[in-house]
């Protein structure tokens, strides 16, 4: 015996044309909103972009206007100020200058003095002395002396002899006298000679010891059979050329 076969329904859907359409039309109006909306912003969009770039180009000028100025500024405040420098060296450069050229009037001036005195008719008579002696340090320790000798009482007489050179101050405390040998530094050194007529100035160099304190130097002289002996202080000699 044979099943029966199920009956099979078919269902009948009509074609919806018009919805189609309408679905169609929506989809067009939407997109052709969308180009208008687009096209609308462009055309406002697009006057202030032109002035945006303007003002960009206007600003990038500007700025480099201002570098050249300041780049100029900093040239012109560097050659002012090598300008200043130049001028300010030139102006101490000169008033050393006229610092040493008084200080050399004033020495002539002295000079003249002394020679006046020393062989003018108004001069006083003396004979043979110490008119001076100049003290100056050196590197090393060392000492330059420079002693001025003169004489006028005989002007046609020439004064020779010898000189040495003593000097008094302390060491740790104590008291000492540094004899000639012991100033040049040469045990049994022979006296320095002279021989002048009007004044000689007698020069050359002396060593302190380390920690010796000088309170005066003492120069004596030997001519003629006579000893002469004159004794100036040691702060007095040093600041003598000065």
């Amino acid at each position: 015996m044979s099943t029966p076969r199920p009956h099979r329904h078919f269902v009948i859907v009509p074609s919806r044309p018009r919805q189609r359409r309408v679905l169609a039309a929506v989809l067009l109006l939407w997109a052709l909103s969308l180009l208008v909306a687009w096209s609308w912003s462009a055309r406002r969009a697009a006057p202030e972009l032109t002035w945006v770039r303007e003002q960009l180009h206007a600003s990038a000028a500007a700025l480099a206007t201002a570098n050249d100025t300041i780049e100029t500024l900093r040239q012109r405040e560097s050659t002012l100020k090598r300008s200043d420098d130049i001028s300010r060296t030139a102006n101490q450069g000169l008033q050393d200058t006229l610092t040493e050229r008084d200080e050399e009037i004033a020495q002539l001036r002295a000079d003249v003095a002394f020679y006046e005195r020393l062989v003018g008719s108004s001069g006083q008579r003396r004979g043979l002395t110490v008119h001076s002696i100049r003290l100056a340090p050196e590197a090393g320790g060392a000492w330059r002396y420079s002693v001025t000798l003169t004489q006028n009482l005989n002007r046609g007489k020439i004064s020779k002899g010898d000189l040495t050179l003593r000097v008094d101050g302390a060491k740790a405390g104590q008291l000492q006298t540094l004899d000639w040998p012991s100033l040049l530094q040469q045990p049994g050194a022979a006296p320095q000679p002279f021989s002048f007529r009007y004044f000689q100035q007698v020069e050359g160099s002396l060593m302190l010891p380390a920690g010796f304190a000088p309170h005066r130097v003492q120069v004596r002289l030997r001519a003629d059979g006579a000893d002469i002996e004159q004794a100036f202080p040691w702060d007095g000699a040093t600041n003598a050329g000065n």
